[in-house]
C-alpha cells in the first residue's frame, strides 16, 4: 500500500508594514497581549499547522528582531517594503522558492482577529501545487491565501505596489476554493489609531 506523503505547507507572513497611518509605528512592533504582534501572528501560523514559518520584515527590521522571539523561523527583510506589500509577497515567495514547499499559506500581520482555526481550514483545503484556497468572510474572499507551489514565479511577476497578489486572484477568481470562516475569525485591519482598539 502506498501512502501520499504529508503536503509541506509554508506560513509565510507579511510584516514589513511601517504602519504609515499609525504615525510610523512598524505593525509588527505593535503589542498584543502584552507581546508583539508578530509573535502572535507566527504562533498562530505554526498551531493552524504550517510549517516551515518564513517572516518577511521590513519597517524597523532590527528592532523587530530585537525584541520579537522569531525563534525557528525563517526572516527576509525586505528592503523595498516602503513599496507597498507586493515587494513583501515577492521576497517572500523567493525565499520559499528553495524549501520544497508544496504550498504558501499567506497570512497578514495586521489581522490579529484571524487565528489558527482558520489558518487549519485554509491549510486543509489544498489539494495540488497548482491550487489556490482562500478564507471567506460571509461569502467574500480575504485572508489568509493559499497558493500552490507552481503558481508562485506567476503570482510574485504580478505582485506590484499595494496590491499583493490582488490582481491575480481577482483574475483566476473561478480557480479559488473559498473556506468559510465567519465562524471562527474576524478579518478587521489594524490600518489607523481607532483599529488600535482590537488589540488586547
Amino acid at each position: 500500500m502506498t501512502t501520499t506523503p504529508t503536503p509541506m505547507i509554508a506560513g509565510l507572513l507579511l510584516a514589513a508594514g511601517g504602519g504609515r497611518r499609525l504615525g510610523g509605528r512598524p505593525k509588527a512592533l505593535l503589542e498584543h497581549h502584552g507581546r508583539p504582534l508578530v509573535e502572535h501572528a507566527v504562533r498562530v501560523l505554526r498551531d493552524g499547522g504550517c510549517g516551515p514559518v518564513h517572516v518577511v520584515l521590513g519597517a524597523a527590521a532590527e528592532r523587530v528582531r530585537a525584541r520579537a522571539d522569531l525563534t525557528g523561523c525563517s526572516v527576509t527583510v525586505n528592503p523595498a517594503w516602503a513599496e507597498g506589500m507586493g515587494s513583501s509577497l515577492r521576497a517572500g515567495l523567493g525565499a520559499l522558492a528553495a524549501t520544497g514547499a508544496d504550498a504558501a499559506l499567506v497570512l497578514l500581520v495586521d489581522q490579529p482577529g484571524i487565528g489558527a482555526d482558520a489558518v487549519s481550514r485554509v491549510r486543509s483545503a489544498y489539494r495540488s501545487r497548482t491550487g489556490i484556497a482562500a478564507a471567506a468572510y460571509g461569502g467574500e474572499r480575504g485572508h489568509p491565501v493559499l497558493f500552490g507551489a507552481d503558481l508562485w514565479a506567476e503570482i510574485a511577476a504580478g505582485a506590484v505596489g499595494d496590491q499583493g497578489a490582488r490582481a491575480y486572484l481577482r483574475a483566476h477568481r473561478d480557480a479559488i476554493t473559498l473556506v468559510e470562516c465567519s465562524d471562527v475569525a474576524q478579518a478587521y485591519d489594524i490600518d489607523t489609531v481607532e483599529d488600535l482598539r482590537h488589540l488586547g
